[in-house]
């Protein structure tokens, strides 16, 4: 299933909201329809926090089957009353605070901001469980940020090389396509929330991008 959707009228859904293929963090005040509408399209429970006072929750933190990372300007009041199972909860101190634009991940490996510190490097690794791999995608270091991934495909921004096309392939094991959201942006992460359930882009998407992201992720 695909879905368009906004969240507090904005079409860059990515920056508010985190998924993976059983579970959604998703600001705390967020509209019990906006919420009700990321469980049926992506068969998800979501669950609402806020993290260091923001709503930008999707910048803040990302997960997998294996654990979670999240911001050090966090702490675990954010998530006082959040069932997380067996997933490891790390706080990363380091100033790259806005984690979810600077990992991308699978339960099969990460790319990270190749800034990041060896210390946050090896912490991100063991909250994980995956390789973690410092680069760029598109020239990018904010990788999280212009990349966007399910276990079925992964698209990136039009701007990546067929080098990094292809080295992203072989890291994720996954056929990887270039393709924009919301009108021509090549900040994809920040415009699409995808799991193995479903998709949901922003509302700017456009028919011809829809088809792309369709194709990549179904």
């Amino acid at each position: 299933m695909i879905r368009k959707l906004s969240i507090f009228d904005s079409d860059f859904i990515g920056v508010f909201a985190k998924v993976f293929n059983d579970f959604a963090f998703v600001p705390r005040n967020i509209p019990d329809e906006t919420r009700l509408s990321i469980e049926e399209t992506l068969k998800v429970k979501t669950a609402g926090i806020i993290v260091d006072n923001f709503s930008l929750v999707g910048t803040m933190l990302v997960f997998n089957s294996n654990g979670i990372v999240v911001s050090g300007l966090s702490s675990k009041d954010d998530f006082s009353g959040v069932d997380i199972g067996d997933r490891r909860l790390v706080f990363l101190k380091d100033r790259l605070n806005a984690i979810g634009n600077n990992i991308i991940t699978s339960d099969r490996a990460a790319i990270i901001h190749p800034s990041f510190t060896e210390s946050s490097e090896k912490a991100i690794a063991d909250a994980l469980g995956v390789e973690v791999i410092k680069s760029t995608i598109a020239g990018v270091k904010t990788v999280g940020s212009v990349a966007v991934l399910n276990n079925k495909g992964m698209l990136v921004s039009p701007e990546a090389t067929e080098d990094e096309i292809k080295n992203l392939g072989d890291i994720f094991h996954l056929p990887v396509k270039t393709g924009t959201a919301n009108y021509g942006s090549y900040y994809i992460g920040a415009s699409i929330l995808v799991n193995c359930n479903g998709i949901m882009v922003g509302n700017a998407t456009t028919s011809i991008e829809l088809g792309r992201i369709d194709d990549t992720f179904s």
